[in-house]
């Protein structure tokens, strides 16, 4: 099999609550856990995949608000956490106020994908969680990605504010990316109880051109709970449905690369 060069994904919805930071986090820790070398890249200032992590992030001397702003070098910014094989480059709230800082900066759209071009190929996955707005970050983790991955909550207006998401992808592949695509569609809190989960799912599928992962995330407690205790779905519960979910994910997005 060939050597694979690092295979960045950005993970996108601009609305918030819909299982991104969630899916930024467990389907890094499940990449890792395959033994593949994996780098999280927190761009939300709220800082959640950074804590959900296992890191405190208001402890962070450097963090990517540093490294975008040229303050700090990538190995200054970097953390090694305690799972095997996941590297993290953390956030905090810091970061709100990098869009104003960036408005100066020339190219500064690339600002990100110009740091991350020089340590790609150390890596087999950079997973991005962007923030919940489409803004000069989200535009940063965008030129900087090969694909964005888009989670959907199973409810009813699962399909409001895509097309956005979708024109600003189009957007900045025409003028900045042109390598950029689509990953695809995870739908994240499915209800099997429900009629509604079911509706969203077809739904999705008959308005959207775009691949869409077997796997389907399910509502999960264990799921809720683990990042408040700063663990992956994997290590805190490692038999739930929710890790299972996650680890099917993860093979998927392995399998795509080998296709």
């Amino acid at each position: 099999m060939r050597k694979s060069m690092g295979r960045i994904i950005a993970i996108a919805n601009q609305k918030g609550g819909v299982g991104k930071t969630t899916t930024a986090i467990n389907l890094s820790a499940c990449l890792a856990e395959a033994e593949k070398r994996v780098l999280t890249i927190d761009m939300d200032p709220q800082g959640n995949t950074t804590s959900g992590l296992g890191i405190d992030k208001n402890n962070c001397e450097n963090t990517i608000y540093q490294l975008i702003l040229g303050e700090c070098s990538f190995d200054e910014a970097l953390i090694h956490t305690e799972f095997e094989y996941l590297d993290l480059i953390p956030s905090n709230v810091n970061l709100a106020g990098a869009e104003i800082e960036l408005l100066n900066i020339e190219n500064r759209e690339y600002v990100l994908h110009n740091e991350i071009e020089k340590i790609k190929d150390n890596y087999d996955f950079i997973i991005i969680d962007c923030p919940p707005s489409l803004n000069m970050l989200t535009v940063n983790a965008m030129t900087t990605a090969s694909t964005v991955l888009v989670p959907i909550q199973c409810e009813y207006y699962a399909l409001e504010g895509l097309s956005q998401l979708m024109y600003t992808i189009n957007l900045v592949q025409e003028r900045l990316n042109p390598s950029l695509h689509m990953e695809g569609v995870v739908f994240t809190m499915y209800d099997a109880r429900t009629n509604l989960s079911l509706q969203v799912v077809e739904n999705v599928k008959e308005n959207l051109d775009t691949t869409i992962y077997k796997t389907i995330i399910p509502r999960n407690v264990r799921l809720a709970e683990a990042p408040s205790h700063g663990k992956p779905i994997n290590i805190y519960d490692s038999k739930s449905t929710g890790a299972e979910s996650y680890r099917l994910l993860a093979q998927e997005v392995i399998d795509r690369e080998d296709d």
